[in-house]
Order: structure tokens, then C-alpha cells, then sequence
């Protein structure tokens, strides 16, 4: 447990180089290093494992990049939703934006266990979500000028997968593609059909954030509709596309 502890603050030092949020990681760590009680391990025991795919949209047209307190709002709703999860759950964080893997390298994969509490994990994450803009304003992430959400989601299928445990995909993102497939920006662009049912038996897909860069209530609306089209002809049981909360 010491070594998971270790390895959370120098994850988050070297994120950031330091500051608040590695002091933040050593304070989490701290915690899980408290003993459990007994009845803390039978309620997590008995909660259903599920998979959790986090996505942080890093294009320059989501506002989480450069707004704090829009990225602490979308950190602690993801927060909320990893708290909830019993042991043998899994929790995978990624990047996205332009169609480059180098310049989308971050993952972060962990399984709630004992070592990895749940409360714990969700700190971790919100740290992360939450201080997205400072990563991007210190150059630790970069900026970038395309929104590739429709390839992203095809690697997703591909590495993750639906399989084997009840899966939901978060993205943080404003849901406007803007790539080879789509000018989702335009009122007149739709998004194209998908190949088949890649997320077949996937539970939830949730956008937070949609339409948040373009303050427009119809345009949100507009992208609502053409998201929870594309996640039922996809596989989807459910689709949820959040402006706000």
C-alpha cells in the first residue's frame, strides 16, 4: 500500500512539477494508508464491478482547457461517479483532440481494489480533471486544433471495449467534432452513421459540457439530438449530453 501511495504523489508531481497538486496527491495518499473498517469492505464487496472511460477533450474549442471552475464542476461530477464503484471496478482516464497519439499519450488504468480505494481514486481523477487548464497553461498538455471525438471513440472499441463488465464512457468535452469525418460547427453538418455497433452492450455514454463553447441553447440542443442519435445506432443503452448540471 506504501508503494501505491508513493506512486500517486509522484504521478502528480510529475504532472504539474510540483504545487498544489502534488500536495494534494499527498494528501490522498495519506488517507489511504488509514485502516479500513470491516464493514467498508462488505459494502464495496457487494456493489456489481463496472468499467469507467474518462476522456479530457484538450481542442482549443473546449472551454474546460482554459476555465477552472468549469473544469472543477466537471471533476467533481466525474468524482462522484468512481466513489460509487465497488472492488474489481475499473477506471481508465485518457486525452484527446487532434488525431496524433503523440500528442495524446496520457492514460491512467487502475483497478479499485483495497490498494486502490475508491474515495482515492476518484481524488486522483478530479485532480487531474480539475487542474487540466494549469497543465495546459504550463505547456504539460498542449492545446490542440482538431476535436476527434469519432476517432477516439473507434480506438476505445478497439483497446477497451465494451466486454465483460457493464462499461460508461465520460467525455469532457464540448462534443463539437471538427475532423476529416465532420464540421460539427456548421448547423447544417451531421454526424456521420457509425460502422456497424462498436459499443454494443456498453451501458452509457456521457458528454459534459455540450455546447458549452458556443452559449447557444438551439445549438446545444442541435448537438443533444445528433450525439443520442449516433449513440443508439452505435450501441449505447443510454446517452446523456450535459450543457450543465
Amino acid at each position: 500500500m506504501l508503494m501505491n501511495a508513493m506512486l500517486v504523489v509522484a504521478t502528480a508531481t510529475a504532472l504539474v512539477g510540483g504545487g498544489y497538486l502534488a500536495a494534494d496527491a499527498a494528501r490522498t495518499a495519506d488517507a489511504a494508508l488509514r485502516p479500513m473498517p470491516v464493514s467498508y469492505l462488505s459494502d464495496h464487496a457487494n456493489i456489481a464491478p463496472r468499467r469507467v472511460v474518462i476522456a479530457i477533450d484538450l481542442s482549443k474549442s473546449n472551454p474546460l482547457i482554459d476555465n477552472p471552475a468549469f473544469a472543477a464542476k466537471v471533476a467533481d461530477r466525474v468524482g462522484d461517479e468512481i466513489r460509487g464503484l465497488g472492488f474489481a471496478s475499473e477506471v481508465h482516464v485518457r486525452t484527446f483532440g487532434s488525431y496524433d497519439a503523440s500528442s495524446n499519450n496520457f492514460h491512467y488504468d487502475v483497478q479499485i481494489s483495497v490498494r486502490n480505494r475508491p474515495e482515492t481514486v476518484a481524488a486522483d481523477v478530479e485532480r487531474l480533471i480539475s487542474g487540466t487548464p494549469q497543465l495546459v497553461r504550463e505547456g504539460k498538455w498542449q492545446a490542440q486544433n482538431h476535436t476527434n471525438i469519432l476517432a477516439f471513440m473507434d480506438n476505445v472499441s478497439n483497446a477497451i471495449g465494451c466486454s465483460g463488465l457493464p462499461t460508461t464512457i465520460i467525455l469532457a468535452s464540448d462534443g463539437v467534432e471538427d475532423s476529416e469525418y465532420v464540421r460539427l460547427g456548421r448547423r447544417d453538418a451531421h454526424l456521420p452513421a457509425p460502422d456497424g455497433k462498436p459499443f454494443a452492450g456498453c451501458a452509457d455514454f456521457q458528454i459534459l459540457g455540450l455546447g458549452e463553447g458556443d452559449r447557444s441553447p438551439s445549438e446545444t440542443v442541435r448537438l443533444r439530438g445528433e450525439w443520442t442519435r449516433w449513440a443508439h445506432e452505435a450501441g449505447f443503452r443510454r446517452f446523456q449530453g450535459l450543457n450543465d448540471w
